[in-house]
């Protein structure tokens, strides 16, 4: 025989269209945004992989002051490895700079995405991403250096899937930044001047395991230092321009898959209250039926097939947007962030799985443990609408308050449940909407600061020591060294030598010590007096200095000392420098003995890369977390309001009307809102600190300073009434529908 209980599911169905087409559209866009985001992120990191093989990418490369002798190759191949040259030159384009190699053919090999590779010595190739950044197109002409030349094609370099300009840089930038290939004619025809000697190298037998990577590699580096002067050496375990892509994308995807359990565990919780709701006003049937005949099991699994179908139902939906319109939204941001070749979709079992199994199996368990405790009383009980487990406590007295302020209070303990779960909610929504406010604040605040603590309009990095004209030119001396490996990864930390009576970087040098940059001071938590220790990048030398205190210099994590210490300590001689610090920029030194210069652009290059690579995300997730605001609002609110239907029936009976029997209920409700929103902020604010702490101490080399502005905090704070305001009025058209023969019906 049917089970007749079946025929109830549809009239309960329409009887919550509302409820449960909120969940679904919540669940829906949830599972479809994770699911499409673990497909675009598994076709990437899958054609990621297999670049290194297809495109024959490098396993480190060197730097050399000068081109390396045939003698010197010869000596450095004894290490069982094979050389190419990989020269480039960077080139000035505009405001940006270009960082220009020959074509490719043995190492390090070309995507390429669009138009054609360059033939003839007025063409070039340039990023993909750079060119979508910059607005540039296949047949656009472009300045490079002193020449004008007509963009052929649109490439991804594979040893450049992420724009580091230099290694020890804390953030790229696909902005300013860009690389791109000539022909070797054209390459030939930009001389000699700031060309950089780069040899990338592969192993004859690569090593199996990045521990085996670290020791062969270090021989390396020593076997090139004896018989070249080396200045600069990556091996491929340590090079942010192909590591950094393949790292980032593994970790995004552990975040979604905590975003998306998250949520699906907070919404089987709204499910189960929900649930328990319908059971209390149906305690005269359900005890009616078991009275019948009917077991506990049948129950549990009647009152568990709507929530499971509309589970099942959005992950089917989900799932189908995901596989199509969000997965391709999603690739759009990583190629928005990285320089990746073309990839395919892959069909993952392993996607479908974390994004439909899993979240049913979390609304399958947190709905039966509901439903099971709520349904062990005895049917007597059910008859009776005694639903309370333990014996009820006297009353809590309250203060000699109005009639209206004592029902809210009497409403606001009787529901305390409800705003629990309500609270646990919305400081999740507040952590979303707070990560997606107050990035974009913290970024143009680090930019600001960075912007208005400028050493100098232009530092100029020099080859050798070359005397200048200008008079406002101050020397300085500069060199990296980075932080002793201890929890977290090294840091390259920049070190300074000074003039004594430096206009450009006034500091007292009357005692022995050094001074550091406010991000150094922050990040390491250093006081004065502490003992730092820094080594050499590449050798195991080490240098211990004592902490004076802190100079106010964001753009890079720096130590400061006198330029005469500077000299001792790395053994240079009395009338050493390699920089200038200047406000005007300088014509009379030739750009062969130029090695770099810094100037406002590459300073602010952190803050601008990541709103241009997440400013897109962050309006997804401040709209996400108003969604999640009223999703949650509505049904707990909506809960309470049902819960108290016969109240509220009685209340009309005795002649109120709807806008005071709103002044009981929804008042009593916005209050406990309130009280959520006034917690969960600050709370919000404190656990995205230590997630953003933690985030820079292990993922990026620098410093940023969590400071989120107070006007955030009143967007918020708007964000949340104005949400409530809408759930409201929807609350009142509710309260307005209870009928009053529903106090006469639940009589007892």
């Amino acid at each position: 025989m049917r089970n007749p209980l079946i025929k109830r599911l549809p009239r309960e169905f329409v009887g919550e269209l509302g409820k449960y087409m909120v969940i679904f559209l919540l669940m829906a866009c949830t599972i479809g945004l994770v699911s499409g985001f673990l497909v675009a992120d598994e076709s990437m990191i899958k054609a990621y992989d297999e670049s290194f093989e297809k495109y024959h990418i490098e396993n480190g490369h060197f730097e050399l002051m000068t081109e390396a002798t045939e003698e010197q190759i010869k000596a450095i191949e004894e290490e069982q490895v094979t050389l190419y040259e990989n020269f480039y030159i960077d080139k000035a384009s505009g405001d940006n700079t270009l960082r220009v190699f020959p074509q490719r053919k043995e190492v390090n090999l070309v995507c390429l995405m669009k138009g054609e590779l360059p033939v003839s010595s007025d063409e070039i190739a340039i990023d993909r991403m750079y060119a979508d950044n910059n607005g540039l197109k296949v047949g656009d002409v472009i300045p490079v250096g002193k020449e004008e030349l007509t963009i052929s094609g649109l490439v991804a370099l594979s040893d450049y899937s992420t724009m580091f300009s230099d290694n020890s840089d804390m953030m790229f930038d696909a902005i300013q930044f860009g690389v791109a290939v000539v022909t070797e004619d054209a390459f030939a025809d930009f001389g000699t001047g700031g060309l950089h000697y780069s040899y990338a190298w592969v192993y004859e037998e690569a090593p199996k395991t990045e521990a085996e990577e670290k020791e062969v590699s270090g021989d390396l580096m020593k076997q090139i230092a004896a018989v070249a002067p080396l200045t600069d050496f990556v091996p491929r375990y340590l090079n942010q321009a192909i590591q950094f892509t393949g790292e980032d994308m593994g970790s995004d995807r552990s975040m979604m898959q905590a975003l998306l359990y998250i949520l699906i565990v907070i919404i089987a919780f709204v499910f189960g209250v929900t649930i328990r709701n319908t059971i209390h006003q149906e305690a005269g049937v359900i005890g009616t039926l078991r009275a019948s005949g009917y077991k506990k099991g049948e129950l549990i699994r009647h009152y568990m097939t709507l929530p499971l179908c509309v589970t099942l139902l959005a992950a089917l939906i989900g799932n189908v947007l995901g596989y199509t319109v969000l997965k391709d939204v999603c690739a759009g941001l990583y190629y928005a962030s990285y320089s990746l070749p073309i990839y395919e979709t892959v069909w993952s079992a392993k996607a479908f799985v974390e994004t439909t199994v899993i979240p049913f199996l979390l609304m399958l368990v947190v709905n039966y443990l509901v439903l099971r405790r709520s349904l062990s009383l005895s049917p007597i009980q059910f008859l009776r609408r005694d639903l309370k487990r333990k014996q009820k406590k006297k009353a809590v007295r309250l203060p000699d308050f109005s009639f209206f302020s004592r029902f809210r209070l009497r409403i606001i303990f009787q529901n305390m449940g409800n705003y629990g779960i309500l609270l646990i909610g919305l400081l999740f929504a507040n952590l979303l909407l707070l990560f997606g406010l107050a990035l974009p604040a913290v970024l143009d605040n680090f930019q600001e600061e960075v912007t208005h603590n400028m050493i100098a309009d232009y530092q100029y990095i020099l080859k050798a020591p070359v005397k200048t004209a200008q008079e406002t030119a101050e020397t300085y001396a500069t060199r990296s060294l980075e932080t002793v490996g201890g929890k977290y990864a090294e840091d390259t930390i920049q070190v300074y030598g000074l003039q004594t009576d430096s206009t450009y970087v006034p500091l007292d040098f009357t005692e022995e010590g050094v001074y550091v940059s406010n991000g150094y001071w922050d990040k390491f938590h250093l006081s004065k007096g502490d003992t730092i220790t820094l080594k050499e990048k590449y050798e195991d030398t080490r240098y211990e200095y004592t902490v004076l205190g802190s100079y106010d210099y964001p753009a890079t994590m720096a130590i400061f000392m006198k330029l005469e210490d500077y000299r001792d300590s790395f053994d240079y001689g009395e009338d050493y420098y390699n920089g200038y610090f200047t406000d005007t920029e300088l014509t009379d030194i030739d750009e062969a003995y130029i090695y770099g210069t810094i100037v406002e652009e590459d300073l602010t290059k952190l803050s601008r890369q990541l709103d241009v690579s997440m400013g897109s995300m962050m309006y997804l997730v401040q709209g996400f977390a108003v969604v999640l605001f009223l999703a949650l609002m509505y049904l707990l609110s909506k809960i309470v309001i049902e819960k108290n239907s016969t109240s509220i029936s009685m209340t009309k009976i005795l002649g109120y009307t709807n806008g005071e029997i709103g002044r009981l209920y929804i008042v009593s409700t916005s209050i406990a809102v309130a009280v959520c929103i006034a917690i969960s902020i600050p709370v919000g604010y404190y656990v995205l600190g230590v997630i953003f702490r933690e985030m820079i101490m292990q993922e990026m080399s620098g410093w940023i300073v969590y400071q989120v502005p107070p006007v955030i905090f009143v967007e918020m704070a708007v964000a949340g009434i104005l949400s409530y305001g809408v759930v409201a009025i929807l609350l009142y058209r509710k309260i307005q529908k209870v009928p009053m023969s529903e106090a006469l019906k639940n009589a007892e």
